[in-house]
């Protein structure tokens, strides 16, 4: 039987970054704009167009990997797809806490926090499970 909780984290992944990949798409100009103020003084700011690609990539691949993850829960009870959503958006959200870091965005910072606690109680749980 699956963990309620790792469902839910999943759940929570998957709507957080397919939303938020959406909205990198369905508003590109938006974002890049505010982007390119947000990093105008990091070292990144020649950068942004490829940064908010790259992390478009990852969120996208996060939230998908989340969705499948769930599905290989119910259907046979594996983990390769939990375990990949985890770590990526893991990653991912390293990446943004380190452009909320360069850009002296403290308080985006410590809402990036707010998102690994889950990421890293699911990798926890995902490895309790399969010991």
């Amino acid at each position: 039987m699956p963990q309620p909780a790792i469902i839910l984290i999943l759940a929570f992944l998957a709507i957080t970054f397919i939303q938020s990949g959406y909205d990198k798409v369905t508003d590109w100009k938006g974002n890049l704009e505010w982007l390119k103020g947000h990093f105008s003084q990091t070292p990144i700011r020649n950068m942004v167009p490829q940064s908010l690609f790259l992390i478009l990539v990852m969120e996208v691949f996060s939230g998908a990997f989340a969705v499948i993850g769930i599905i290989e829960i119910f259907v046979n009870g594996g983990d390769q797809f939990p375990i990949l959503a985890g770590v990526l958006s893991g990653i991912t959200l390293l990446f943004l806490l380190l452009g909320q870091r360069m850009a002296k965005d403290y308080d985006g910072a410590r809402t990036i926090v707010i998102y690994f606690i889950p990421v890293v109680l699911l990798l926890h749980w995902l490895n309790a499970v399969a010991l």
